[in-house]
């Protein structure tokens, strides 16, 4: 109840793609996800799974036998669909996910679009900021261990003093 077979039939498409790379002796698979993807991704993922994570442009598999690449990774999903329409690339669309109720990746979508209507350059933005993240800025001990912060008791100060003035 409320939930979608995205998530199960990425993973099934996922294994079946490992499975045929292994037949073929392959180590590394192009998926073609895009900017959109990955800032969709990095939405829900915050949203539904209090992650702050997305998609890289590169990983290497869980049990470290193959590596995914995205070749798309910085492309916007509207210049890929310019240039299908330009060389007349049939898009095979899911007709299973666009039918789906509760899908919370158009929600995402569409909130995306909204803002980019409202403030254009959001999306460029938001796509820059994973591409420059500051583990100190964030509250995630695994990245930055907080207890270990001291100060720097030979620091100049910053401060001026105005009584001298």
């Amino acid at each position: 109840e409320g939930k979608t077979t995205c998530s199960l039939c990425s993973r099934l498409r996922r294994g079946t793609l490992y499975t045929f790379a292994d037949q073929i002796g392959a180590t590394k698979m192009a998926l073609g996800h895009h900017r959109d993807d990955i800032i969709e991704t990095f939405f829900l993922n915050m949203f539904f799974n209090g992650a702050l994570k997305a998609m890289p442009p590169k990983l290497r598999a869980d049990d470290g036998r193959n590596v995914v690449i995205r070749p798309l990774a910085y492309c916007h999903e509207k210049d890929i669909q310019a240039y299908s329409d330009l060389k007349q690339f049939p898009i095979i669309p899911c007709n299973l996910c666009g039918s789906q109720e509760n899908l919370q990746r158009q929600v995402v979508k569409d909130m995306l679009l909204d803002w980019e209507r409202k403030t254009p350059g959001r999306t460029e933005s938001i796509f820059r900021a994973l591409q420059n993240v500051q583990p100190s800025q964030l509250a995630d001990r695994k990245l930055f261990d907080f207890s270990q912060l001291r100060i720097d008791e030979t620091a100049a100060s910053r401060f001026v003093n105005v009584v001298n003035i």
